[in-house]
């Protein structure tokens, strides 16, 4: 009942608007006193951050902090697919009649979290997915799984919910409702998609090949889908994006086309640049 009550109260508050104030306050100067705080609030590990914290003028430059080099080592296997983040396994498994695992008893459309787009779904049909959530103490800076092309990108507008467990369990499809920046790579392994969720206190959500879109604008209230004449090739480990506050990546693969090295389970920890499938190249 208590559960219940607060996701009626977080449907009635204005997310989208209550996270734009959060970014606002974090692009501040004055953000900056929060940042030892918030290193206590979280447990963040300040060892591993690329500079000292005295050298990060707001909050939300400490946020999207870079790593020392060689924090985050990658697999350099050309046929190992390895983590985007650091992250906590949410949910991983097949796609199975057009459906993911969303929690325990909790399914949701594959077609819904690809913005309704059929055409692209049925190119995951029964393919693979791993659902990552990345807590305030993360590194939330996101990277290749492997190298390929940037042939695709889709930005879907939509809700703020929490994606902590609460939310996980109790808001419906909560994946596909949440904001979205899909980024669809051609890659050895067949297509890979990685899906960037937003959250509440998202301010927004970047990608590196396309610097002038970010979610949650207070102008944009449509799908915005883009294919790429010239492909932009990116490499294993290279950055693709970051949230400017926590949130969720999902990685999408073809039927087929990957095997797990190990049986990922939900509370598993994995980093950036961890090896998690070995691609099965197609002959």
């Amino acid at each position: 009942m208590k559960d219940q009550l607060l996701i009626t109260a977080l449907k009635a508050l204005p997310k989208k608007t209550i996270s734009r104030w959060t970014g606002k306050f974090a692009r501040s100067s004055l953000s900056r006193h929060i940042i030892p705080y918030y290193i206590k609030r979280f447990n963040v590990d300040i060892a591993e951050a690329e500079h000292p914290v005295a050298a990060y003028p707001t909050l939300l430059d400490f946020f999207v902090r870079g790593l020392k080099e060689g924090a985050r080592p990658i697999n350099s296997d050309p046929q190992m697919i390895t983590s985007p983040v650091d992250g906590t396994v949410s949910q991983s498994g097949p796609i199975k009649e057009g459906m993911l695992l969303q929690a325990k008893g909790v399914t949701y459309s594959l077609e819904a979290l690809l913005g309704g787009d059929a055409s692209l779904s049925a190119r995951f049909l029964g393919g693979e997915f791993l659902t990552l959530y990345l807590s305030p103490r993360d590194y939330h800076r996101i990277h290749a799984p492997v190298s390929g092309q940037v042939t695709e990108f889709t930005y879907i507008p939509g809700s703020l919910f929490p994606v902590n467990e609460l939310g996980v369990q109790r808001v419906h499809g909560l994946f596909a409702r949440n904001e979205r920046l899909i980024t669809l790579l051609e890659t050895p392994c067949g297509e890979v998609a990685v899906i960037k969720v937003g959250a509440t206190n998202v301010g927004s959500i970047r990608v590196t090949y396309e610097p002038e879109v970010y979610t949650n604008h207070p102008k944009k209230k449509k799908v915005e889908r883009r294919t790429y004449k010239k492909p932009v090739w990116i490499d294993k480990g290279e950055e693709l994006g970051r949230f400017e506050f926590g949130s969720t990546v999902i990685l999408l693969f073809q039927a087929d086309r990957v095997k797990w090295l190990k049986q990922l389970q939900p509370g598993d920890t994995i980093r950036m640049g961890e090896a998690l499938a070995r691609c099965q190249v197609e002959r």
